[in-house]
């Protein structure tokens, strides 16, 4: 077998069973379409297949056509455990698999409760429920089973994971939450999926950015914003993206960015990312980053709009920490430590190391005895992390 050959059949062998075509094929159980899509799949003859299996070319032949079955259960399980197969789906019923099915069954519930966990202001809870549940769900990968049920769940699972981390680890650390999220890019460009592809990238660009990657987390969140399949997913992007080109000092596509969410309003139903209080403070950043303080200051003084939904609870820490940023360049010393001292207290309770680290840079040189609060504060979260 050629070079050529190895590489074109390792490059198809994580993906080949978790493709629609390989679902219809395992849906109707026959074994002889089962072998030929895996020929097909792998670029293999019938000798070659029949070499994999134990078997000569003759009787992959009439399995194939259907002229010889396989009854026994041996025969069976060897052949679902040669093609990486789930054995139910030749009829074997095996425990592992059995034990599988009620790990992907549960899988979504993990994601879905870790992620309400986490907006929730219990991300460390979160991080405990997915840790366990990725891992199992790589090891099934790294044996070699790729179901359609799966991959996309690991993905899934390694985004909640990723984005629960940055919001517990510190800044020096981000860089792990974003090579968590970024292990399930390769999974979302492989289905044909706009919502999925559009998700995942969101949530990498948005941890790219809290890294400091500040061009590469345009570049996917841009793209998310490409594949969102409607108003709605588009919505969940923007204001992501808004922060990123802010950080980024990129003025025209800032202001573009936020006309276009500021639009979107009235037009889908707000979330707890995507509403008037989170895209305040969004507004906020991104004049201070562009350079435009006499606007930012402006906008403070109207005060934070009322929330039209549930907002999660570290963007009131977010936000206490940026209107005091937006203070300290209005030189208003005293409203200024008001607002970093009520953010200390609560990225405290939620373990919030990043906004700690953004208090301190933003009471440093001018309200030394907040920067000391929020620096002890932060050593206490460290200790608990090293522990």
């Amino acid at each position: 077998m050629s070079a050529g050959q190895l590489t074109r059949r390792s490059r198809h062998a994580l993906w080949h069973w978790a493709t629609p075509q390989a679902e219809a094929v395992l849906a109707a159980r026959d074994l002889g379409a089962i072998l030929r899509f895996h020929r097909t799949v792998h670029g293999m003859n019938q000798t070659e297949l029949g070499k994999q299996l134990g078997y000569d070319k003759t009787y992959i032949s009439l399995l194939e056509l259907g002229k010889r079955t396989l009854d026994d259960i041996g025969s069976r399980r060897h052949i679902a455990q040669a093609l990486s197969l789930p054995p139910h789906v030749l009829g074997v019923t095996d425990p592992a698999d059995t034990d599988h099915r009620a790990v992907v069954q549960f899988g979504e519930s993990t994601v879905r409760l870790a992620g309400i966990a986490r907006q929730s202001g219990h991300a460390s809870e979160a991080v405990a429920e997915l840790w366990p549940l990725v891992a199992r769900l790589e090891a099934r990968v790294e044996d070699g089973h790729t179901e359609r049920d799966v991959l996309p769940l690991l993905a899934r699972a390694r985004v909640g994971l990723g984005v629960a981390l940055g919001n517990v680890l510190p800044e020096e650390r981000l860089s792990t939450a974003a090579r968590w999220t970024a292990k399930s890019t390769d999974i979302a460009r492989c289905f044909d999926d706009r919502a999925f592809a559009s998700s995942v990238m969101r949530m990498h660009g948005n941890e790219l950015r809290k890294a400091g990657l500040l061009g590469a987390a345009v570049n996917r969140l841009l793209r998310a914003v490409d594949l969102a399949p409607d108003r709605a997913a588009r919505a969940a992007t923007l204001p992501l993206l808004a922060r990123a080109a802010g950080s980024l000092r990129n003025q025209e596509l800032f202001d573009r960015v936020m006309r276009e969410a500021d639009q979107l309003l009235d037009e889908v139903e707000h979330t707890s990312l995507f509403n008037p209080f989170s895209l305040h403070e969004i507004q906020l950043r991104g004049l201070i980053s562009t350079g435009r303080r006499k606007a930012s200051i402006r906008l403070v003084e109207q005060g934070s709009p009322a929330p039209t939904t549930t907002v999660a609870p570290q963007w009131r820490v977010i936000e206490l920490v940026t209107v005091a940023h937006v203070r300290l360049t209005a030189n208003d010393c005293s409203n200024a430590a008001r607002y970093l001292n009520a953010a200390i207290d609560e990225a405290t309770r939620q373990r919030l190391p990043h906004q700690l680290q953004r208090v301190m840079r933003a009471a440093a040189g001018r309200l030394p005895e907040i920067n000391e609060a929020a620096a002890d504060s932060l050593h206490q979260i460290h200790q608990e992390i090293a522990a």
